[in-house]
């Protein structure tokens, strides 16, 4: 007798790695007390009980910096972070202003911070506005995507479903070019004028049983609707893919050809996946994106019909001046024209077996407007590999060295060995290695707001068995790379 009961799809993730360069200690923490003992070395032999008394406040600040923790992380770490956010605000480079007064080079984003660097390109045979960073030397497209409603589907279908996601990334990841995807899921808290205007204009209120029942339904449900935009960003590391594009030519124009090859084989997995792919966004529609992301109050309708983001009329529409107008960059939090925002870091993923949708209850929490970033980057076999090697001889290095010392085993260690030949038997069995980051931007009218839906989402996060971390001294990198779709690397 067969069993024809389906089972729903479950995933675990691994743990942060806790190697160091020495018993699990980071290279900062080893030299922070090293300096700390070699302080204490040298009172004890040149001053005696006075250089002691002199020298030990700060020998104890040493070691409170190396073991304390703040925001979740050792002490010590944040100095650099603090050092050069604070290097930052005396230089004025926490501020922006647009000027008006000077126009901007011909094919350049209205972008603040390192995206100003940014060039825009507008592909003739598919329409798409690409967007090419001379610095990084990448090139990226961005698509708007439909996908069915998950949770509704069978157990079965979920499964085929992120099979089929899953050969996509693995398809990526075996041309070698170090293509990156960034997904943004983005929800907007709606008016409900939509619904609201069609019951008006077409519903039959002759005070029916059914009648009443929508009319309530709709009394209910309104306050706390949302309107969702999945975007899917390509990134093309044309480094990387210098062999494949040379094939084309040389120039823009040829890397152009050649993501345009990438888009179409990514197009195929997106249909195997059940993504129905609506559009790669135009210069209109990738303009009142990035527009939206700093202007809330931005008058867009994100569910066209051809699932491009309208704009309004005249300068809104474009790339050169859809950038924002004021951004001042705080310690914990963005400014910027109409909102505030900040950044939140998923810092831990369920480390138990939980089902493909347990996002669930964070993206569809009501009445917070916030863009989920998952900035996803395949591996080559070969690399993945070796990462994997490396991986399994620091931990039998530090095993050797706490054995030596008489240090006691650590059960997350062993996890942590585990999840690496849980990688390697899955990298053996055909699947791809991917480097994940999750961020979470959040934004509000006000300060008081802002504070209040981050206590939400974080709340939020933690139903879904993740724990999340806000960032602190790099608000701004944070958010180009988790609010507008760049596709940036994360590290």
């Amino acid at each position: 007798m067969t069993d024809t009961t389906s089972r729903v799809p479950t995933v675990r993730f691994a743990g942060l790695p806790r190697r160091g360069l020495l018993l699990g200690l980071s290279g900062i923490r080893v030299a922070c007390l090293a300096s700390a003992g070699a302080l204490l070395v040298i009172a004890l032999l040149t001053g005696g009980g006075l250089a002691l008394a002199f020298m030990g406040p700060l020998c104890c600040a040493l070691l409170a910096l190396a073991f304390g923790r703040w925001n979740g992380r050792p002490a010590v770490e944040a100095i650099p972070t603090a050092v050069h956010y604070l290097t930052r605000q005396a230089m004025g480079q926490t501020r922006y202003r647009a000027r008006i007064d000077r126009p901007r080079p011909a094919g350049t984003l209205a972008l603040p911070g390192d995206a100003a660097a940014l060039r825009f390109h507008l592909d003739e045979l598919t329409g798409a506005a690409m967007m090419h960073d001379p610095h990084t030397q990448t090139l990226t497209a961005v698509a708007h995507v439909r996908h069915p409603a998950f949770v509704l589907l069978s157990a079965d279908e979920q499964t085929r479903l992120v099979h089929a996601w899953g050969r996509a990334l693995a398809s990526l990841a075996a041309t070698g070019t170090g293509t990156r995807i960034q997904v943004l899921e983005t929800t907007l808290p709606d008016s409900g004028a939509g619904i609201t205007a069609w019951w008006a204009a077409h519903g039959r209120r002759d005070g029916g049983w059914a009648a009443e029942q929508y009319e309530e339904l709709i009394r209910t449900v309104v306050p706390t609707t949302a309107t969702h935009r999945t975007l899917v960003t390509i990134s093309l590391d044309l480094r990387r893919a210098r062999t494949h594009r040379w094939q084309a030519g040389r120039g823009l124009e040829a890397s152009a050809a050649f993501l345009r090859q990438e888009m179409t084989a990514f197009e195929g997995g997106l249909r195997a996946a059940d993504l129905t792919l609506t559009g790669w966004l135009d210069e209109p529609g990738l303009a009142g994106v990035l527009r939206a992301a700093y202007d809330p109050d931005h008058d867009t309708n994100h569910d066209t019909d051809d699932g491009r983001a309208a704009t309004g009329e005249g300068a809104r529409g474009r790339l050169a001046t859809a950038g924002p107008v004021a951004v001042d960059e705080h310690w914990d939090h963005l400014r910027h024209d109409t909102g505030y925002s900040t950044v939140l870091w998923v810092c831990q993923w369920p480390r138990t077996d939980a089902p493909t949708f347990f996002l669930h209850a964070l993206v569809f929490q009501p009445g917070v407007r916030k863009t989920i970033s998952l900035t996803l980057e395949p591996l080559p076999v070969e690399q993945a590999m070796r990462d994997i090697r490396r991986a399994k001889v620091e931990y039998v290095t530090d095993a050797a060295q706490k054995a030596r010392l008489g240090a006691l085993a650590d059960a997350a260690d062993a996890q942590e060995h585990c999840d690496v030949l849980d990688r390697e038997r899955a990298l053996l069995a055909g699947h791809a290695d991917v480097r994940f980051t999750g961020l979470i931007t959040i934004t509000a009218a006000n300060r008081d707001a802002l504070e209040a839906a981050v206590a939400e989402v974080a709340r939020a996060a933690i139903h879904c068995g993740c724990e999340t971390r806000r960032l602190h001294g790099q608000q701004a990198r944070a958010f180009t790379a988790a609010a507008l779709p760049l596709a940036r690397k994360v590290s």
